[in-house]
Order: structure tokens, then C-alpha cells, then sequence
């Protein structure tokens, strides 16, 4: 292709800020306050926290979830596409604390600056919509809710063993101190403390959150598997051992049928707390308390002894030790001398002896069969300022009392000083702690943990269907046009935190009246991670990769490109640094072909034999792209079969009759669209077309064209074979005459005599009748 035919160079940084300002300004994709009579679909990627900058893996995660929006927008849906920001938590509050400044300013600045990145890669989101958790007219609602918990009995406060942070100075949840270590800090070891917190009976729950995993078939089955495997379903029975000095002690066990082995019982230290799969203690460590008790099912007496890999939250907390049929329990007992006594056949089906026990225990009085559950309620109180104020009074002569809903929402305050040490410093500031008992009009104390974080991210989706409503937290009717969320996107991390939280409160909220649904997503997919050099990005081992200086130097649409093809959006993949070039250089191409002045064609066989072959390769790529869309999403091998297009193009751009290149090129921006919005834009623009390319009609598959088969048909002049042509199986008649007429030995034929007719037989033949 000669140089002097291209119009100008690519410039993606002259091409898109125009048009992310307008996309800013007025976005095109914004779904109706009303129904349309379109079908509705609602993609969602997990909002991010606020940390000051997009990084790559962020860009991976929106770009999945951006071009399937803009490709449901193709395909005539309207589309709910919203942002917000997680905007609670710690590291706003230790930015806060090292800075001398309130979180506020630290987050909203932060929150500024994203959005405006989150614009500049024309990330198409509805920004109508946005929540920003850390605003009282979000987080009202989270008071709200709280307190219809409370009302219920799924929310409560007790004392209990909990997991602490040394390095965050607060409590953290079971789900966040999995492996024994803290979800933020990954080398702090989690200490035990016992503490008066609030609990949300998320238990109650337990077996329909575990029933209710065979509903999503469209989930990754690793998250079920991790999500069955948090909430830790045991079919098992309670057995009550009577105490020498007039007590009970009651165990849980999973093979009652051994309980004659039984040869100690085993108690927790004092400050165990909920067992995670890897937190059992290599080494067996334990002490005799000096007390015994007797089995119910053989009257033996029988020792009572601490043990360290028993765990309070588990169970009743205590276990008969058999160490004949159980690993730990004959390590343990090996250690200290204790019996050990076979009962059982090891390789005997144990369910007839299992339920024959059973139903001597509740025949005897002794012991019952019940259920137990690994899951234990979700411990929201944190000790620490920037969270949701929990909406509770302590008055000395009421006692416990919730703050009224007409004084929502108990705001944080303005001017509060933060350590990040000792207690939290909203019991530290006599402003905030002071209040009057709505009950009795004396002095009153307000709680001074805030919630978990995590209980702002549990429901906000259902927020971005009626932002803006100040009398509840969301339209149920809007909720029911909305929700569930048709596919939500984000990281294999948040199995067992956020997304088990979700839907707990969906559930939760729908005993409340709130809505109507038994689960918060239909369709949910979780995105591999971005490595450099074959490790995880992170600034202490400088292999980070900021996507502003690859948006100064390559664009937008090659970055978001780049990383939608490297490998399938589940696969993890290390970052070239040549990856996003190598994009580059492919959209040039894709530019220099659109803008270029087309050369003179000239209707020879060739031509014929050129736009047949485009416009195969144009459907063909069509049905590749269409396919990936609605199913496997792999983008990469979409990327590449426009790629493949583009080849095609220019190898044929000498012989191709301009209504071919015409429709090719208009089928290639139509398919770009979702991958490259800015170019495809522009050069929709450039060539003649009005409006928004994403608002534009997917094209329509034409299957003919999109064949791989060739069939022969034959030409005829005055019923005389005088040519034969190769042609995908149901090429039209119009294209069938078109392409005989343009055959080298049937058009300087044709030129000496008129038809008078033509008789086009699809798949068979074209007689011209002269």
C-alpha cells in the first residue's frame, strides 16, 4: 500500500480525549429509568476500593466486563453497566493517620482521580448511578438494614474469641484470617482475644447458602466447591459426658458408631477460635485439667484433657478422642499415653453402625443426631474509625437500645483524632459517644465499633438500580427489573468472603420483605491475574506496571486490547512489555486501511475471486466473534481473528470492488467496536456514518458466506457451458449473477451480445439466454 494514499498516522492520543470527554459528558450507553420493551441485561464488575490508581489487573477486569456491555448494547439490549467505590476501610484510615488529615480527603481524592482514569479508557459505565460507600447516603442504609437485622435476632452482640490484627489494630472476620495469617497482611500472624463484638447470624443461613450452590450452575465450580467447603456441612450426632464434680460436657462427632473407643475427652485452649483448612498445628501439644467424665455408651471413666488442635468454634467445641480411627487423635494419645482401643472394621461401611448408635443415644437419653456446621457467624465490629457507625446505645437503665430510624444516619465525625492505637477513636471522642436513650431521655453511650467493610459491598448492587432514593435503600421495582445480576466479574479471592456475604444478605433481605430473590447473580465469572517476570505485581518487588504511562505512550483501546489478548480472561498471564506494542502496530494497520484513498479498481475475474474471499473471512470472523460473546469468551482468539481479517484485507486490497471493501471494512469496525471503541469511532465517523458506532446493530450473520465449503456451479450462455465457479453452498442469486458476470471467460462474451434473461439456479448454475 503506497504511503502517499494514507490520509494521516495513527494517533491515539489526538483521537481519543476528544472523545472520552464526551462520552464523559453525555454517555451514550444509559439505561432507561423506565423499561424500553428491550430485553434488559445487567453486567457487573466488583467495584474497587479507592486506593489512588488503576492498576493492571483492575484494567483486565473492566475490559472483560466493558466489552461485553457494548456487545449486548450491539445486540439491541438495554444495559445496566454501573460503578461505585468501596470506599471504607484501612488504608484510608492509615493514610489518614501518616498524613494528619481526615480519610475523607484522602478517599474522595482518590475516588476523583479513578474516575477520571476509569473516563480516559471510556470504560462505559453509567456514572448516573455511582455509590460511594463511605457517603452518609449510602452508608445510612447500611445502618438501616443493620438495624432491621437486629430487629429480626440476625444481628446481636456477644463476647466471644476473635481473630486480631497486630498490624491493622481491629478485628478481623473468620473469612479474613484464613491459613491463620491476615487477608491485608499476608506475613502477620492473627492473634486470639476475647471481646465483646456484634455478630450477623449468618449461620441461620447455613443450609440454604450450602443447598442453594446446586442453583448456580453458571458459577466456576471452584468457587462452590470453596464456598461448600467454608460452610463445612457434618452429619453427626451431640453426646452429652457427665462430669465428676455434676457437669456436662457435650461433643460433637461424625462417627458416634466409635464412640466405645473413646478414651479421653478433648477440650480447646481457651482462646481457639474457628478452624481454617490449613491451620491445624503440626505439633500435638496438650495438658491433663484433672477431671474426668464417663462415657454413656460403656460407664467407663474417662479423662478430660486440653488439647491444641481442638477448636472452640467448631461443633460444641469439645470432642471425645478415639485414637484408634482417627489421626490426630492417635498422635495426640501416643504422645501423652492415653488408651487406644480398635472398635470398628476400618474398611466396613459405617452408616447401619452410625444410625443404630444414634438411635441408642436418643433411645438412652444421652445423645441426639444433629448437624453441624464449619460455617460460624460473620463478626462485623471493628475497632477502627472509618466504617459504618453501628447504630447502637447503651443506656444504664435500658440497657441495649437501637437508635431510632428518624435519626439515621449516625454520621462520623468531622473532627476526630486518629493513632491507629489502643482503643477506637470513636470511644475516644466524647462528642460522638455522648447521646440521650430515646426510651428514657437519660445519658446514653453510643457503640463505638464500625462494621465490617465487607457489609458495604454485600448488597450495593441493589443500590445502583434506584441510587438516589432517600426513603428506603432500594426500589424493589427496579430491583425486580434489575436483579439478579445477568453476570457479574471479578477475582477468585472473594469466594468465601464478598460473594458468600452477598448472598447471605440477599437471603437475609428477602425474609425482611425487602426483595424477592433467592440469589444475587445468575452468571459469575472471575478473571485470572496479571504477573510480571512470573510473580505477583507489587511495588516492593518493583515489577508493577502503571496503564497511565501505557495510555500516554500506545492509547487506550491498545492497552484494554492488549490485556483481553494475552490469554483467555480465567488464565493468569505474565505481562510483555512488547504485548501492548504489538497491539499498537495492529491498530495502525486497522487505521492506515480505513483512512487510506482507495486505489482505482478495475472488474477482472480477480475481483470476483478477491471480494468473494473478504466477505467469507468478514462472516467467518463475524461467527467466531459472536460465538466467543455468547459463550466461552475467549477474547484472544477474537482479537485474532481480526487480526486474520485485516491480512485478508490488505492481500486482496488491489483487487477488491469497492462495494466489497466497503461492506468489509464497516463489518470490521462493527467488530472491533467492543475492543477498541475510540478507533472504531473515529473511523465510523470517517466513513460516512452517523451517531454511535456502540449503539450501531451487531451485523447479521450470513451463514452462506461464512462457509468453509466451496460448491461448483456451472455457466451457461444460451445453454452452452462456457465457465464454472467456486462458491460457498447458498450463495444468493444476486451475488451468484454478479460473480458470473465477472468471470474472465463469461464477461468479454457477454460485452459482444445483451441477455435477455437470466436464469440463476442457486447452487447449480447461471444460464444467460442470449
Amino acid at each position: 500500500m503506497n504511503d502517499e494514499l494514507i490520509e494521516s498516522a495513527y494517533a491515539p492520543g489526538a483521537i481519543e480525549p476528544p472523545l472520552a470527554e464526551r462520552w464523559s459528558r453525555a454517555n451514550p450507553l444509559t439505561a432507561g429509568a423506565a423499561p424500553s420493551g428491550r430485553p434488559e441485561y445487567y453486567v457487573l464488575e466488583m467495584l474497587p476500593y479507592p486506593s489512588g490508581a488503576l492498576h493492571i489487573g483492575h484494567v483486565r477486569n473492566y475490559a472483560i466486563g466493558d466489552a461485553l456491555a457494548r456487545f449486548f448494547w450491539m445486540r439491541g439490549y438495554d444495559v445496566l453497566h454501573p460503578m461505585g467505590w468501596d470506599s471504607f476501610g484501612l488504608p484510608a484510615e492509615n493514610a489518614a493517620i501518616k498524613n494528619q488529615a481526615h480519610p475523607r480527603t484522602w478517599t474522595l481524592a482518590n475516588i476523583a482521580h479513578m474516575k477520571s482514569q476509569f473516563q480516559r479508557f471510556g470504560f462505559s459505565y453509567d456514572w448516573s448511578r455511582e455509590v460511594t460507600t463511605c457517603l452518609p447516603d449510602y452508608y445510612r442504609w447500611n445502618q438501616w438494614i443493620f438495624l432491621r437485622l437486629f430487629e429480626r435476632g440476625l444481628a446481636y452482640r456477644k463476647k466471644g474469641v476473635v481473630n486480631w490484627c497486630p498490624q491493622c489494630a481491629t478485628v478481623l472476620a473468620n473469612e479474613q484470617a484464613e491459613g491463620g495469617f491476615c487477608w491485608r497482611h499476608e506475613d502477620t500472624p492473627v492473634e486470639r482475644r476475647e471481646l465483646e463484638q456484634w455478630y450477623l447470624r449468618i449461620t441461620a443461613y447455613a443450609e440454604e447458602l450450602l443447598r442453594d450452590l446446586d442453583r448456580l450452575p453458571e458459577w466456576p465450580e471452584r468457587v462452590r466447591t470453596m464456598q461448600r467447603n467454608w460452610i463445612g456441612r457434618s452429619q453427626g450426632a451431640e453426646v452429652d459426658f457427665a462430669t465428676e464434680d455434676g457437669g456436662v460436657i457435650r461433643v460433637f462427632t461424625t462417627r458416634i458408631d466409635t464412640i466405645l473407643g473413646a478414651t479421653a475427652l478433648l477440650l480447646p485452649p481457651e482462646k481457639s477460635a474457628t478452624p481454617t483448612p490449613s491451620e491445624a498445628p503440626a505439633e500435638k501439644i496438650g495438658h491433663f485439667t484433672g477431671r474426668y467424665a464417663t462415657n454413656p455408651a460403656n460407664h467407663e471413666r474417662i479423662p478430660i484433657w486440653v488439647a491444641n488442635y481442638v477448636l472452640a468454634g467448631y461443633g460444641t467445641g469439645a470432642v471425645m478422642a478415639v485414637p484408634a480411627h482417627d489421626e490426630r487423635d492417635f498422635e495426640f494419645c501416643t504422645k501423652y499415653g492415653i488408651p487406644i482401643r480398635p472398635v470398628v472394621d476400618p474398611d466396613a461401611d459405617p452408616a447401619p453402625a452410625i444410625a443404630a448408635m444414634v438411635a441408642r443415644a436418643e433411645r438412652e437419653g444421652w445423645g441426639k443426631g444433629t448437624v453441624a456446621y464449619r460455617l460460624q457467624d460473620w463478626g462485623i465490629s471493628r475497632q477502627r474509625f472509618w466504617g459504618t457507625p453501628i447504630p447502637i446505645l447503651y443506656c444504664d437503665a435500658c440497657g441495649l437500645v437501637p437508635v431510632p430510624d428518624e435519626q439515621l444516619p449516625v454520621v462520623l465525625p468531622e473532627n476526630v483524632r486518629l493513632t491507629g492505637q489502643g482503643q477506637s477513636p470513636l470511644a475516644a471522642d466524647p462528642d460522638f459517644s455522648r447521646a440521650t436513650c430515646p426510651k428514657c431521655g437519660g445519658a446514653a453511650r453510643r457503640e463505638s465499633d464500625t462494621m465490617d467493610p465487607f457489609v458495604d459491598s454485600s448488597w450495593y448492587f441493589y443500590r445502583y438500580t434506584s441510587p438516589h432514593g432517600d426513603q428506603r435503600p432500594f426500589d424493589p421495582t427496579a430491583v425486580a427489573r434489575w436483579l439478579p445480576v445477568d453476570q457479574y466479574i471479578g477475582g477468585i479471592e472473594h469466594a468465601i468472603l464478598h460473594l458468600i456475604y452477598t448472598r447471605f444478605f440477599t437471603k437475609a433481605m428477602r425474609d425482611l420483605g425487602l426483595c424477592q430473590l433467592d440469589e444475587p447473580v445468575t452468571r459469575l465469572f472471575t478473571q485470572g491475574m496479571v504477573t510480571r517476570h512470573g510473580a505477583k505485581m507489587s511495588k516492593s518487588k518493583g515489577n508493577t506496571v502503571d496503564p497511565a504511562d501505557l495510555v500516554e505512550r500506545y492509547g487506550a483501546d491498545a492497552t484494554r486490547m492488549y490485556v483481553l489478548f494475552a490469554a483467555p480472561p480465567e488464565k493468569d498471564f505474565d505481562w510483555q512489555d512488547n504485548g501492548v506494542e504489538g497491539i499498537h502496530r495492529f491498530l495502525a494497520r486497522v487505521w492506515r486501511l480505513a483512512t487510506r484513498l482507495a486505489p482505482p479498481t478495475v472488474t477482472t475475474a480477480a475481483t470476483s475471486a478477491a471480494d468473494a474471499a473478504c466477505l467469507r473471512k468478514a462472516h467467518q470472523t463475524l461467527r467466531r466473534i459472536t460465538s466467543d460473546f455468547e459463550g466461552r469468551w475467549h477474547f484472544n482468539t477474537s482479537i485474532a481473528a481480526l487480526m486474520e481479517l485485516v491480512n485478508e484485507l490488505y492481500a486482496h486490497d488491489a483487487e477488491l470492488s469497492p462495494a466489497a471493501r466497503a461492506t468489509c471494512q464497516r463489518l470490521l469496525l462493527l467488530m472491533l467496536a467492543p475492543f477498541a471503541p475510540f478507533l472504531a469511532q473515529e473511523l465510523w465517523v470517517r466513513a460516512g456514518e452517523r451517531g454511535e458506532i456502540s449503539v450501531a446493530p451487531w451485523p447479521t450473520l450470513d451463514a452462506s458466506l461464512a462457509s468453509d465449503e466451496q460448491i461448483e456451479v456451472v455457466v451457461q450462455i444460451g445453454g452452452k457451458l462456457r465457465a464454472r465457479l467456486e462458491v460457498p453452498p447458498g450463495t444468493n442469486a444476486r451475488t451468484l449473477e454478479a460473480a458470473a458476470r465477472a468471470h474472465e471467460k463469461i464477461a468479454p462474451l457477454l460485452a459482444a451480445q445483451t441477455p435477455r434473461k437470466v436464469v440463476v439456479i442457486p447452487d447449480r448454475l447461471v444460464n444467460f439466454v442470449v
